[in-house]
């Protein structure tokens, strides 16, 4: 049975605090609801992962956020640029409508408040206690199955 719910967590290991999306995902487990996604960057191939989903989550660790996470709903956005290296969730739901379609499914994106990204550099404490109240508030949202309320 394929689990309904899709969770991608994408940041290098190797730099400190990016490391928050799959850092979530290895807390979480394996959890009968959902299936995790660990990646260092998001990738065009993805969207076949996120065929027949009720729910995708995209979690990444940001500096661009009051701490200690927000949650936002991801709307398709075409971007034109050259590179894989800088596709964001929104891209990426472009992607999916022009190869699959079809429209995605809905997706949020959780982004948790890093403070250090620098090579070789461990999590922050600060990211360490932003990382607890983001795992709370996402096995929260998992266990009611319920899309949180947030704004368009």
């Amino acid at each position: 049975m394929e689990r309904k719910i899709l969770l991608i967590g994408y940041g290098n290991p190797s730099r400190g605090d990016d490391a928050l999306g799959p850092l979530l995902l290895e807390r979480l487990g394996e959890r009968k609801e959902c299936e995790r996604l660990p990646c260092l960057q998001l990738q065009p191939e993805q969207v076949f992962e996120m065929e027949n989903r009720h729910l995708v989550v995209f979690i990444d660790a940001s500096m661009a956020i009051p701490a200690p996470f927000d949650l936002t709903r991801v709307k398709a956005d075409a971007d034109f640029s050259y590179s894989s290296h800088v596709l964001t969730p929104g891209a990426l739901l472009a992607i999916y409508e022009r190869v699959l379609q079809q429209s995605p499914p809905p997706c949020l994106l959780l982004r948790i408040r890093g403070e250090q990204f620098g090579l070789g550099k461990p999590l922050s404490a600060a990211a360490e206690e932003h990382l607890a109240a983001a795992e709370s508030h996402l096995s929260r949202l998992l266990e009611t199955g319920e899309l949180p309320s947030l704004p368009d």
